[in-house]
């Protein structure tokens, strides 16, 4: 059987219209990116609650708030096949928006999910794939509708095989 390791690279590039939780202050929204057992944070992005001095702030600082910019690369390890769960639930990679709070617990946005076998079977054949950037809709836990974040990926491929390679010559399990 045939294992193709490679790694996933994930460009966050935006949200625009993220719900805003704050009653006082302001939304300084954090994604957590996770593929299967591995996961990483984004930086925060800071605004004003209020529309005018957010919109003073996003030409300050451009895009911050409900509407951050990010423009940060995250890699993720990659087996594909990979043995355990359900195939839709192998591939997937899932974006939880969460806005950070100083004094309590951070409040979750909302979470899109982006599915990935299509873009791995596509890099078994060319060695590499991509999904270029593109908007995906950001869902609270009772499905509303809570924003869209823009994401592009790239998978690089290496293929693996079972077979041992002694001095030329070449060793099977079969």
């Amino acid at each position: 059987m045939t294992t193709i390791n490679g790694i996933m690279e994930v460009t966050l590039v935006s949200a625009r219209g993220l719900k805003d939780t704050e009653i006082f202050g302001k939304v300084d929204p954090y994604v957590v990116l996770e593929y299967k057992s591995q996961q990483q944070k984004s930086s925060t992005g800071r605004g004003k609650a209020s529309r005018r001095s957010h919109m003073k702030w996003c030409m300050c600082l451009r895009g911050q708030g409900t509407s951050p910019v990010w423009n940060e690369k995250f890699k993720f390890k990659v087996e594909y096949p990979a043995a355990g769960a359900g195939e839709q639930e192998q591939y997937k990679l899932l974006l939880k928006v969460v806005d950070h709070d100083n004094f309590t617990n951070d409040d979750c946005l909302g979470q899109a999910t982006i599915y990935l076998k299509e873009l791995f079977e596509r890099g078994l054949e060319k060695g590499n794939a991509e999904i270029p950037t593109q908007k995906y809709r950001v869902v609270s836990e009772d499905k509303s509708y809570n924003g869209e974040i823009q994401v592009g990926i790239t998978f690089t491929t290496k293929v693996e095989t079972d077979e041992k390679e002694y001095g030329g010559w070449k060793e099977s399990q079969y």
